[in-house]
């Protein structure tokens, strides 16, 4: 099975001129900041799940690719390789997430990862997919108060008017961690509801869109995912303590951690990336075969 990831240097200057020059709004810098912590994700991808055929990274533009990403183990996709021209650019994760399954050369199982989640403990394929079928937790939610939710509502809807089914009045949402996800599946939901697909991108999110979550429940509706929690630790970087970050990722009790960005002082910021940085090269010293 492959690994995609998708990413953003919030940093990139080309990349901050195109987004002002596109949207005309400020960057929301707790999406977009960059915490230097991506070559983690593929040290920890290395050790911890050699089953992984290839990795692809998924980027807006040329300058959006880290100099020390090796192109020889590392399949480098630009938004333009996958997503049609009208729809681009895009600042939104929502219509790059529903295009994922165009990569070139991508398997038939593969896991999406954002690129703030890390495997800390040594993973197995059946630990995402297992005889067939997806592996992710799956709740039921009533209310859709704010946009991610109606964001998920909205996918959920979709997942079932791919299969004929009518909207119910609960919504299913899959965990926050690594997608399991099925490139022929995904084809088969997309050209089926392109037409609604199409209507709901945006250049930065917005209520009316539908993420990848429609795929997740595509499956499950289908029979095709096992409801069952991946062993996965979840950080808020404004909640949660320095120490007990630092703790977590050099003795990890579960096999995967996301640390999820929001709206930090710029000292609190800088206090975490340092942090972060060091412990995480504590944990993983060693350069992998995905940097040059």
């Amino acid at each position: 099975m492959d690994v995609v990831i998708t990413y953003v240097n919030g940093l990139d200057p080309v990349w901050r001129s195109e987004y002002e020059r596109c949207t005309n709004t400020p960057i929301l810098e707790k999406r977009f900041r960059d915490w230097g912590t991506l070559k983690y994700l593929f040290r920890g991808i290395e050790v911890n799940m050699p089953f992984v055929r290839k990795v692809h990274l998924v980027v807006s533009g040329e300058s959006q690719v880290p100099e020390w990403i090796n192109r020889e183990n590392v399949n480098v996709v630009l938004h333009k390789d996958i997503i049609p021209e009208q729809f681009l650019p895009t600042f939104n994760c929502n219509p790059i997430e529903i295009h994922l399954h165009r990569i070139a050369d991508l398997d038939e199982e593969f896991i999406y990862f954002n690129d703030d989640i890390f495997p800390v403990l040594p993973l197995k394929p059946e630990d995402f997919f297992r005889d067939g079928k997806g592996i992710i937790g799956m709740s039921r939610h009533l209310f859709a108060f704010d946009m991610f939710k109606r964001i998920c509502r909205n996918s959920d809807r979709a997942a079932r008017k791919a299969l004929g089914l009518a909207p119910r009045l609960h919504f299913l949402r899959p965990q926050h961690t690594c997608a399991p996800m099925m490139r022929s599946e995904s084809k088969m939901l997309y050209d089926t509801l392109r037409e609604d697909l199409e209507k709901s991108f945006t250049v930065t999110r917005q209520s009316c869109n539908i993420t990848q979550y429609a795929f997740t429940n595509y499956l499950y509706l289908k029979g095709r995912i096992i409801n069952y929690r991946q062993s996965k630790r979840h950080f808020s970087v404004g909640i949660a303590s320095v120490s007990s970050i630092r703790k977590f990722i050099l003795n990890p009790d579960y096999k995967l951690v996301c640390i999820n960005d929001v709206r930090v002082t710029d000292d609190k910021y800088s206090e975490l990336r340092t942090m972060l940085l060091n412990t995480f090269e504590e944990r993983f010293p060693i350069k992998s075969k995905y940097e040059k």
